[in-house]
């Protein structure tokens, strides 16, 4: 028995607002069998729970991160001299919602 019908997907589809034709559920249900029968084949891997979880793709992952370096800030009047209109010290930008 299929754990995902067609109903399911287009119940799941209408409330994503989303319209799929015909083709389009069949080829979400396809896709949903593959990937079921691919985690069915993991599951049945022996001794499964044994594993331990990947952090990293990488075997021997070292995360190199560089050392903080203080360094003294921009003047404010520096930065406000390269925008095109301020306001106190802030930047001014055109509004873009209504």
């Amino acid at each position: 028995m299929a754990k995902f019908t067609e109903e399911m997907v287009r119940d799941y589809a209408d409330k994503l607002l989303i319209g799929l034709t015909d083709e389009e559920t069949k080829m979400v249900l396809d896709e949903f069998d593959i990937i079921d029968k691919n985690i069915d084949l993991i599951n049945n891997i022996p001794n499964i729970e044994s594993v331990e979880p990947m952090t990293h793709c990488l075997d021997r992952f070292i995360d190199h991160l560089r050392e903080d370096e203080v360094s003294d800030s921009p003047r404010i009047d520096d930065i406000l001299s390269n925008c095109d209109d301020s306001l106190t010290d802030q930047v001014k930008v055109p509004k873009v919602v209504e």
